[in-house]
């Protein structure tokens, strides 16, 4: 990690850490959900992306939103509000930082087909940020 610099690292949207499996979740007889299913809401998720931006030009997917898109298509209500400016405060993000959570925040409720961005979808989108907790040693 201290091979990579904190600008770079800031311009991936998602970091996700992949611990070792534990020998009794291999084992397990859980089924989780199927590819078909998971297939169906991405697919329904693109739709709604094609769907919102279809009146603009060059604009395809939350991950093309620039400032002025993430503004007009990522509102957050009061509770999303005071979640994600905790968690800026407490893990010392930046403005960069700060957008791409609200895209995959956007994302995150268009794969759980809502309308709005919900404060669970925040939740999880700002535990994509993990390796900036880890590279600023928060």
């Amino acid at each position: 990690m201290g091979k990579i610099s904190g600008p770079l690292l800031d311009r991936i949207d998602i970091h996700v850490e992949v611990p070792a499996v534990k020998y009794n979740e291999l084992s397990s007889k859980k089924v989780g959900e199927s590819s078909v299913e998971i297939r169906e809401r991405v697919v329904g998720a693109r739709e709604a992306q094609r769907r919102r931006f279809a009146q603009r030009r060059g604009l395809f997917s939350n991950a093309d939103m620039e400032s002025k898109e993430i503004k007009e298509f990522c509102q957050i209500d009061g509770a999303g509000a005071n979640l994600l400016k905790t968690a800026m405060n407490k893990l010392g993000l930046s403005a960069r930082a700060y957008d791409r959570i609200l895209k995959v925040a956007r994302t995150i409720a268009d794969l759980a087909n809502s309308e709005n961005i919900k404060p669970e979808h925040l939740g999880e989108a700002i535990q994509y940020r993990s390796l900036d907790r880890n590279f600023y040693g928060v």
